[in-house]
């Protein structure tokens, strides 16, 4: 058996289905694109679903891949086994109404017995129970014995996902031995045990299902294929497990190495070191597709399985910080399958750095209250923690329910899970509206799926603002027509277009369609399925039919406008990475005509000085006039150029560089000015956090900027005027007008506690002696909470040592409020029981400390009610 390596097998798949005339495309991201059914991509044929319908044209007919995938179905289980694991690469090859069963088994056998040398003795196939064609190929063509082809029913050989495409499959089981057998007599394919593994699975997407069970034979039949990469690994290598193929090992073996232990001499140690080895590969091929921690949706999984390696890194007496050094690992190790992990490098150890830093602040804590609630649970013979109590430890130190769950399992307890689902309901609907319930293609069917699939639009529009085209298709908001006439809203494709798409965070341009026949006012420019471009907009007049020949005008002052903001996003990305790091990856962005909005990732609210720096070197580079150079070049040499590339975007072979001097050089589709001095000038508005590690700008260029200080310019004077000033002595009138103000308040404040001891009068006379201790309770009207403490302080130095209770009638409400001298609280006195005891009298609550307590009531009928019960409830007190 040879030793091949996990990036070696996967170069070699590649380029062996290359030979096959496939196209290798790229991984696509882990984040789906116009897929709402799914919160990360899980499968190999998850991003080309668009192909496999027919809703977009695939680059080739026949193509192949080496798909990262992340699967958190069975995370519970994940270290506790050797087999289970959240993050695998998935090798693919894929036909779209090209080559059908012959070629795809034909293939899958070639690979694995010439190319990776598999003894063909040892490898079974299997078939679905019906499909006699799969099993003709294997038997007669392929020369093997009936008796080693096995045939298995729906559950086992049979792909299908609700409604829409499915088929049979055709999977490729190898013997690795009686050494993983389970020894039980018979033991064969299909067995649960280790010794059969699958390796190989050939769906073959043949049917219709209708959603009622009912298959109709599709016309276009395709091949969806997929293979474990780690899986295939294990074969080849003649290991135990996934955990000891040659990357993943090494990575275990770093774990073990920051853990100062070895792997297989302790079976719970072996589950830390399984558990962190596996989450460490998944949080950081997450991050590096932009994904960063939160508690909803995607975010929330990579959270959590954050925090479940930092807990068993503490498991194992790991000191300080270690997912980020553990990282620098899986990086080294991946990145010439990705490398996308080294272009994000800074930003994937920022990220861990930060996330494992805020866990470790809180875990400690959390770890201590959750062993007094252990304790109480023990205490009171109880075995399941409230739901409640699970969700404090989730919302104040933040342990995932999965967390929370695993350490008390460790330990014979349970949780209430209802009881913590309903206390964060309101979460739990913000992350279901992140998975809506959506068609077979995880997306909402809308008029533009029906558009001929064959149609694309070819954008001219970087050198020219109109063009001349003909309308290929017309749709309304619901239906696809042959015409739009006059006042009727729509969308027109064309062959060609000058207007922009919205796309990369650039809003779509505005303009005007025309022919001799009609004209359009283009309000929306949108990109649909399958490279086709929709000018959304209204029928100003006239009428348009499919085959028109029109003009396309694109607003020139928009465009620039928005050029101007776009380009300004490049600089202010440049400058933000010089002044805050390296770890500055751009997380969003909007451009339109008037302003600019750019998300990026760093850590802390930005200082004044900071943004100062950052808005003061992009108006340098404003003023300094850089040329603006756009080439089109491949993406490798894009890359060696010093291009950035962006989060979860889909790049071809040749990609878009803009350059602005030696200044910025970014991977950008965009539209941009020539030069940056014709930004004119650039300000920050605001500079906001909008999630964990991420922060927001706003700003403003060029007119955008000229109107807003126009704007603040008309306040100031309306400011002026009402303060009876002028602009350049607004700030002096405002400063004499607080001190003015404050006197005033001050002055306000004595005659209120002036009248509200002369509406009270001489109360001497209501003191009661209770248990050798003066109370008093009696009632003022109109007198606030504030007034009612100097009262009752004022009242204080002519009672000397005592209890003072002070009701008071405002606006149809009751204020009350009671305080107890040092020596009255010897005695017995409380304020804070005694509130609590009357205030239900006047239909309220309250409470406080022992020497002041003050409460509100909505029931003014109860107020002499209430003050008699003070002196029965201090005869309580006083015993």
């Amino acid at each position: 058996m040879n030793k091949t390596g996990v990036n070696e097998l996967r170069r070699m798949f590649l380029e062996f289905f290359e030979s096959k005339g496939h196209l290798a495309m790229k991984s696509f991201s882990l984040v789906p694109h116009n897929d709402n059914s799914l919160l990360l991509i899980n499968s190999g044929m998850a991003p080309l679903k668009p192909y496999f319908t027919g809703q977009e044209i695939p680059p080739r007919k026949r193509v192949t891949t080496c798909q990262k995938c992340i699967r958190t179905g069975d995370i519970e289980n994940v270290g506790k086994t050797a087999r289970h694991g959240t993050f695998f690469e998935m090798l693919g090859n894929f036909s779209f109404g090209d080559y059908f069963k012959t070629e795809a088994i034909r293939w899958s056998w070639e690979f694995l017995t010439e190319v990776v040398g598999l003894d063909p003795d040892r490898l079974y196939p299997s078939v679905y129970l019906d499909d006699d064609e799969a099993f003709d190929i294997w038997n007669k063509e392929i020369g093997i014995a009936p008796e080693r082809i096995f045939r298995f029913g729906k559950e086992d050989n049979f792909w299908e996902h609700g409604a829409g495409p499915c088929g049979p499959c055709s999977e490729i089981y190898y013997d690795r031995g009686e050494k993983y057998g389970c020894g039980k007599p018979g033991c064969t394919v299909g067995c649960e045990c280790d010794r059969y593994m699958e390796v190989w699975n050939n769906v073959f997407t043949q049917f219709e299902n209708d959603g009622h069970g009912n298959y109709e034979e599709l016309d276009q039949k395709n091949i969806d294929t997929g293979m474990g990469l780690e899986r295939l690994a294990v074969v080849v290598q003649d290991v135990d497990s996934i955990f000891d193929v040659d990357t993943i090992k090494a990575l275990l073996n770093k774990v073990a190495e920051l853990a100062r232990t070895e792997y297989q001499k302790d079976a719970s140690v072996d589950v830390s070191l399984r558990l962190i080895t596996d989450h460490v590969r998944s949080c950081t091929f997450m991050i590096s597709d932009g994904i960063m921690p939160s508690n909803e949706g995607r975010g929330y999984v990579l959270r959590r399985l954050l925090r479940r390696a930092a807990r068993h890194g503490r498991l194992l007496g790991i000191e300080g910080r270690f997912l980020a050094e553990l990282s620098k690992t899986v990086i080294e190790l991946s990145r010439d399958g990705y490398p996308e992990l080294e272009e994000k490098r800074a930003m994937i150890l920022k990220v861990l750095t930060e996330e494992e830093d805020k866990f470790n602040r809180t875990i400690d804590q959390g770890l201590a209250i959750l062993g007094e609630m252990e304790e109480k649970m023990s205490a009171s013979g109880k075995t399941v923690l409230d739901g409640e109590d699970a969700f404090k430890l989730y919302d104040t130190y933040g342990f995932p329910l999965d967390l929370t769950r695993e350490i008390l399992e460790e330990k014979h307890f349970e949780i209430d899970e209802d009881g913590f689902k309903k206390a964060m309901q309101e979460q739990r609907e913000k992350a279901r509206a992140a998975r809506k319930t959506t068609n077979y293609m995880g997306a909402d069917v809308t008029v533009y799926q029906s558009i001929d699939p064959a149609l694309t639009t070819e954008f001219v529009g970087y050198d020219k603002l109109a063009c001349d085209s003909k309308i290929t298709a017309l749709t309304t908001e619901t239906d696809l027509v042959e015409a739009l006439t006059d006042g009727e809203t729509g969308t027109i494709v064309t062959e060609e277009t000058c207007f922009y798409g919205t796309m990369g965070g650039q809003q779509g341009d505005k303009g005007v369609i025309v022919s001799a026949n009609g004209e359009f006012a283009v309000e929306d420019t949108i990109h649909l399925q399958g490279g086709k471009v929709g000018h959304v907009g209204r029928m100003k007049k006239g009428m348009f039919q499919i085959g028109d020949a029109v003009t396309l005008k694109v607003c020139e002052e928009s465009r620039m406008s928005t050029g101007r903001n776009h380009s300004a996003t490049h600089l202010l990305q440049k400058a933000l990475r010089t002044v805050l790091g390296e770890h500055v990856e751009q997380a969003g962005s909007y451009v339109d005509e008037d302003r600019l909005r750019f998300d990026f990732t760093h850590f802390s609210a930005m200082t004044p000085d900071e943004i100062k720096k950052v808005e003061c070197l992009v108006n340098e580079k404003i003023k300094e006039a850089l040329h603006v150079k756009t080439e089109v070049m491949s993406l490798d040499e894009a890359k060696k150029s010093g291009a950035m590339a962006l989060f979860g975007e889909k790049y071809g072979d040749n990609v878009r560089v803009v350059k602005m001097g030696d200044f910025s050089t970014e991977l950008c589709g965009g539209t941009h000015i020539s030069n940056t001095g014709v930004i004119g000038s650039f300000k920050i508005l605001s500079e906001t956090g909008i999630a964990a590690g991420v922060r927001r700008i706003e700003a403003l260029t060029g007119d955008g900027l000229m109107k807003y200080y126009q704007d603040a310019e008309t306040e100031l004077h309306e400011a002026a005027k009402a303060a009876k000033a002028t602009p350049q002595t607004l700030t002096a009138k405002i400063e004499a007008m607080l001190e003015e103000i404050k006197a005033l308040h001050s002055e306000n404040e004595k005659l209120k506690s002036r009248l509200a001891k002369d509406s009270l009068g001489d109360v001497m006379d209501q003191v009661k002696e209770i248990g050798g201790v003066k109370v008093l309770a009696t009632k003022v009207t109109d007198v606030d909470m504030n007034g009612l403490r100097n009262l009752g302080d004022q009242l204080k130095d002519k009672l000397g040592e005592g209890v003072i209770v002070l009701a008071s009638v405002m606006d149809g409400k009751v204020n009350l409020m009671a305080t107890a001298t040092e020596e009255a609280q010897k005695k017995g006195a409380h304020a804070g029981n005694l509130i609590k005891a009357v205030a239900g009298l006047v239909g309220g609550g309250g409470g406080g400390r022992p020497n002041m307590a003050q409460a509100g009531g909505k029931n003014p009928a109860g107020v002499d009610a209430c003050l008699e019960e003070v002196y029965k409830v201090m005869e309580g007190q006083m015993k």
